[in-house]
């Protein structure tokens, strides 16, 4: 139905029906009815309101269009169903940002670069001497060890450039963030910044003056640091308008050096920038031993170096095909639902950008597809492709002089390599990080090829926090723990490359530590680290401690899940030794009853209940011995309902009553209403189990 065509609205409007008045008043009930269906008839239509197009026999059956066929042939081959297209499409709608507020964010953006580059020049000083920053502002880094040589002056940005997904269409709703990197003048750095934090230092001083000025001018109602993507050496600086439009965008400024200030031989992945005597505090050892190779501190130069080659890669890509956009919406989306994408080492929207990107340029996607084949093209290669086994490259050049995969591979877990070579986008995400992306993504296309009818809701719409994906959780706290464990663990090279970052710098070990321990009992374990809050300018900038909790997710499997030994090699092989030393006093010499003698561990529990529990015993005995980091640290979620249950098992028991069977044997007879009434008090208490517990634990 539609409104009617044109030129029977023209003719509706010039010529309206007559009302015919009866030529006598009271002529009885039949002549009323018919005076007032005439002046019903003759009311024109209300305004707003669509018609009914009135349509003949012919036109109501004539054959589809080509343009309708093609529709239909377009839902049939990219869609499953003419509703789930539906549903994408109206997801798309949702997500994305109007025309409008475009428009009102793209006049903000220009009184964000008049205001940056008229900021005020400062005189060169040492980096040492910060007397002349404001007393309303702190530097956004901890300077430790805080000695450190080199020379600041602030100048006004070389160029000012929106970098990101904003340009390129591909920003959801409902957090808008706009990226905007200032380039610093060549005048401000010195050739070996890359060194011992100098870089970093300047970077961060540079926010500091301008974080002063522009919080000092009316058309910002909030002016605040943050990290970039969690990295404490990277803050940036957010921006808000004033008003009525606070909500609407967030603009984050970051600091970078001329994409060609940096060579990139001396940021590989095997090179060392930090060195042992400053970070340490000690004299430079006489001895000629080796530096340890930093290759995430290099990672972090090297990103600032190539925000707007990347944005140009992806522009070239995604700018022609509204299908390639419309996937990496719905990946975004999918990625947000699951928290993939939050906190340090997540998976980002900007990485799955460039894994389209990559499988464009393998012919794996093609530029006419829908967003939703993009999406089913990029989960499946997530399912399929292990790339902490075998990473991938956008490189494309031969050149000999490029440090290969390998490299790479010995330096990070997940590898992922940018147009030039030297770069790995994934350097941040953990092997744990993008083993639960691929488990996700094979529930995803396990879902999407069973073609349920709720499919869409549980792919895009339904949130799945860790508690609800993980059979137990655990969580550290406090964080300040994981500095010890970093000490009995001999983390000092970890600790070096991560600039002092702890938690960073342990979590690796840990999880490889229970991983190794849980074993077969063990399906997937994954990590979760909360964004690190902005704070103002007046403020330091947050501690390691500070950031929350360090969350871990086991999946177990059901099949060794319950058993009680955990079996070692025999006491004459060399292998038993290192049995020994990983579990400590838990490992002991059994015989067993084919006369072997093993080195074994045997934890206690009677129960079922108590066997399920079992990989909280192994995490606190591990954690304990080897990260000295006490159970007391440790709160652990796990079988929260056996009590229940439980409980629910001895009610019904009772509820029945014993009977002679034909063969002579006694045997209960249930009772089916109380058996019914135990299933509706067991639904209500999982219910608010659950409830109770995602509000307890969500972080």
């Amino acid at each position: 139905m539609g409104p009617a065509p044109a030129g029977e609205q023209l003719r509706g409007a010039t010529g309206e029906p007559e009302v015919m008045e009866p030529a006598l008043e009271g002529t009885g009930k039949e002549g009323k009815k018919a005076s007032s269906r005439k002046r019903t008839l003759a009311e024109p239509p209300a305004k707003g309101l669509l018609q009914p197009v009135k349509l003949s026999r012919a036109e109501l059956y004539k054959e589809p269009t080509n343009e309708e066929l093609n529709r239909l042939r377009e839902t049939e081959i990219l869609f499953h169903s003419s509703l789930l297209r539906l549903q994408v499409e109206e997801l798309l709608k949702e997500v994305r940002l109007s025309e409008k507020k475009k428009d009102r964010i793209d006049a903000f953006l220009r009184e964000v670069n008049q205001r940056v580059v008229r900021v005020p020049s400062v005189p060169e000083t040492e980096l040492t001497d910060q007397a002349w920053l404001p007393a309303g502002v702190r530097v956004p880094l901890h300077q430790v060890p805080y000695a450190v040589k080199g020379c600041f002056r602030f100048l006004p940005p070389a160029q000012v450039t929106v970098v990101g997904s904003y340009l390129l269409g591909t920003c959801i709703r409902p957090d808008i963030n706009v990226d905007v990197a200032l380039t610093m003048p060549r005048e401000i750095l010195q050739d070996k910044d890359g060194l011992n934090q100098r870089y970093f230092r300047k970077r961060a001083l540079y926010l500091a003056h301008l974080a002063h000025h522009l919080a000092q001018d009316p058309l910002f109602g909030s002016v605040c640091f943050s990290y970039t993507n969690g990295c404490h050496l990277k803050p940036s600086l957010l921006l808000r308008p004033r008003g009525k439009d606070e909500r609407l965008v967030t603009v984050r400024l970051h600091p970078c050096p001329p994409p060609d200030f940096f060579r990139p031989c001396r940021l590989l992945p095997t090179k060392n920038n930090v060195r042992s005597a400053w970070y340490r505090g000690q004299s430079p050892a006489g001895d000629g031993s080796p530096e340890p190779p930093t290759p995430r501190y290099n990672t972090w130069v090297l990103q600032d170096t190539v925000l707007e080659s990347h944005l140009q890669l992806l522009s070239t890509i995604l700018s022609s095909a509204q299908g390639l956009k419309d996937g990496v919406a719905l990946l975004k989306v999918w990625l947000r639902q699951r928290e993939l994408d939050k906190g340090q080492g997540g998976f980002t929207g900007f990485l799955v950008s460039m894994l389209v990107v990559f499988l464009v340029s393998t012919r794996k996607i093609h530029t006419t597809m829908s967003g939703y084949q993009v999406l089913r093209s990029v989960l499946q290669f997530l399912a399929t492709t292990d790339l902490t086994v075998n990473g991938i490259s956008l490189c494309l050049s031969s050149d000999p002089s490029l440090p290969a995969l390998a490299d790479f591979h010995q330096a990070f877990s997940v590898v992922f390599l940018d147009s030039s070579g030297h770069l790995n986008l994934c350097a941040d995400v953990t092997a744990s990080t993008y083993h639960q992306v691929q488990h996700e993504a094979r529930l995803s296309m396990m879902l999407l090829d069973s073609r349920a009818d709720d499919g869409f809701h549980l792919l895009l719409m339904t949130p799945k926090p860790m508690i609800r994906a993980f059979d137990h959780v655990l969580h550290l706290r406090p964080l300040s723990r994981l500095q010890a464990a970093c000490h009995r663990l001999k983390l000092w090279p970890e600790l070096q490359d991560n600039g002092g970052d702890y938690v960073s710098a342990a979590l690796g070990p840990l999880t490889t530590l229970l991983e190794q321990g849980l074993g077969a009992r063990l399906n997937l374990l994954a990590h979760s680290r909360p964004p690190v809050p902005e704070w103002d300018i007046s403020q330091d900038p947050p501690k390691h401690k500070d950031s929350g909790t360090l969350t871990l997710g086991l999946l177990l499997r059901p099949e060794g899940l319950t058993s009680v030994l955990e079996l070692g090699p025999e006491a004459d092989q060399p292998e038993a030794a290192k049995f020994r030393q990983f579990w400590g006093s838990r490992s002991e010499l059994r015989r067993f009853q084919d006369g072997a003698i093993r080195e074994a561990v045997v934890w206690e529990a009677a129960s079922m209940s108590q066997k399920r529990l079992i990989p909280h015993q192994v995490v606190t005995h591990l954690l304990a011995l080897h990260a000295d980091i006490p159970e007391t640290c440790v709160h652990y979620v796990g079988g929260p309902l056996d009590a229940l249950i439980q409980g629910l098992k001895e009610a019904s028991s009772t509820k029945g009553h014993m009977v002679m069977s034909r063969g002579g044997e006694l045997v209960m007879v249930p009772n089916v209403e109380a058996i019914l009434e135990d299933f509706a008090v067991l639904g209500e208490g999982l219910v608010q189990t659950v409830e109770a517990r995602s509000e307890r634990w969500t972080v």
